[in-house]
């Protein structure tokens, strides 16, 4: 029998923020994200990322909570994400 998830065990979660709008509000989540905002194309963009990280995750046998911030960095990459520099905004 699966154990159930303890009350105050933290989850690994992914959040993506979409900040454009068209005046649709849009949320869609999964086993491990959640996302939020953005204009159509924003959503679905975001969407298809985190779906794509986690057939990555799930190839190597790991969850979102396997992998360190550098393996995940790799995996975010792979996909199309890149890291926000404050120096260049």
């Amino acid at each position: 029998m699966a154990k159930a998830p303890k009350k105050n065990q933290k989850k690994p979660m992914l959040l993506g923020v979409g900040l454009d709008s068209d005046g649709h509000k849009r949320v869609t989540t999964g086993p491990n994200f959640a996302l939020v905002g953005g204009t159509k194309e924003t959503h679905e963009v975001m969407t298809e990322k985190a779906i794509k990280i986690n057939e990555k995750l799930s190839a190597k046998g790991k969850s979102l909570g396997d992998v360190s911030p550098e393996e995940f960095d790799d995996i975010a990459r792979s996909v199309g994400l890149h890291p926000n520099d404050p120096q260049k905004n």
